[in-house]
């Protein structure tokens, strides 16, 4: 019995904790760049204008001409590589990601057009520095500095994985560290959430 109070507890300080709003901090005159936040009905993504991103961000990114949007998101890399859709998830695939310390990967998808399921963020020069930096700051790199690609993992020929900083955990999500990224920024968050509404819900 007491074992359900472990799961409960969570939930519901998440939702808590969601449901609290840090406050952007600039005014509205200030905010003259647009991102999107974007999702697939669990994890969230941080999609940036291509010829907005910062060039030590953009450097060593696969892209090309015709890529108008990249977006970022950030998970462990035995669930991101082997559980390519819910149906290939496995108890240990997620028990893995949770409990046990592991390596993780940006993911990095490329985009020609915007998507009307996109959430739309507006934000300031420096917050949006700000957001660039903290991204670049995510990836793990070489000893060249350059980030480090995982040759042909991608689920399709428009996304790309990356070696990362930092490991998933229950505390640290994929969607904790967008929330996280966002507050780092100065941006409208949660005090932190582990679930991709909390952010949503901000900006809806």
């Amino acid at each position: 019995m007491y074992i359900l109070l472990i799961p409960v507890s969570y939930l519901l300080v998440s939702l808590v904790l969601s449901w609290i709003t840090v406050d952007q901090i600039n005014s509205a005159s200030d905010l003259n760049q647009t991102i999107y936040l974007s999702t697939n009905g669990v994890h969230l993504d941080i999609v940036l204008p291509k010829n907005a991103i910062e060039d030590e961000l953009l450097s060593g990114l696969k892209h090309n001409v015709y890529d108008q949007y990249l977006a970022f998101g950030w998970g462990d890399e035995n669930f991101y590589l082997n559980t390519p859709t819910w149906g290939d998830l496995t108890f240990a695939n997620a028990f893995n990601a949770v409990f046990l310390k592991s390596t993780s990967l940006m993911h990095v998808t490329r985009y020609s057009n915007k998507s009307v399921n996109w959430v739309e963020v507006k934000l300031s020069q420096e917050e949006f520095q700000k957001l660039n930096h903290y991204i670049f700051n995510t990836f793990k790199t070489d000893q060249n500095g350059q980030k480090i690609w995982l040759s042909h993992q991608g689920y399709t020929p428009e996304d790309d994985f990356y070696k990362a900083k930092g490991s998933y955990s229950f505390f640290k999500t994929c969607n904790s560290w967008v929330n996280t990224g966002f507050k780092q920024s100065g941006l409208k968050s949660c005090v932190w959430t582990p679930f991709d509404f909390g952010l949503l819900d901000k900006y809806r």
